[in-house]
């Protein structure tokens, strides 16, 4: 996922968990990332694109409560159970559809 650029780069000294330490020297032993240096970038990256959208998500939500009121714990029940009834089970990595015949 790193990519090389002529993004200004600074030494910044910070304490992390052990186990994610551990984390970041076996991805970039398996060849999944240049350098730790490199897998922490890109999960700071991946950190601030998910921080985007969960503001993106809760000004949605400001939005859509200023014109049509507040989303009640029942509405999202019935939205929760909705959803439920409509999903498919998927086991073993094939639903029945694309099962191959012969294979349990």
């Amino acid at each position: 996922m790193y990519v090389a650029s002529m993004t200004p780069k600074s030494r910044l000294s910070v304490t992390v968990d052990t186990d994610l330490i551990a984390a970041g020297h076996a991805v970039v032993a398996a060849g999944q990332a240049e350098s730790v240096s490199a897998w922490v970038n890109d999960a700071l990256r991946l950190k601030i694109e998910h921080d985007r959208r969960l503001h993106g998500i809760k000004d949605f939500i400001a939005a859509y409560e200023a014109e049509y009121g507040e989303i009640t714990d029942a509405e999202m029940d019935a939205a929760y159970r909705a959803m439920k009834g409509r999903a498919i089970v998927v086991r073993g990595g094939q639903t029945d559809e694309n099962r191959r015949p012969g294979v349990a």
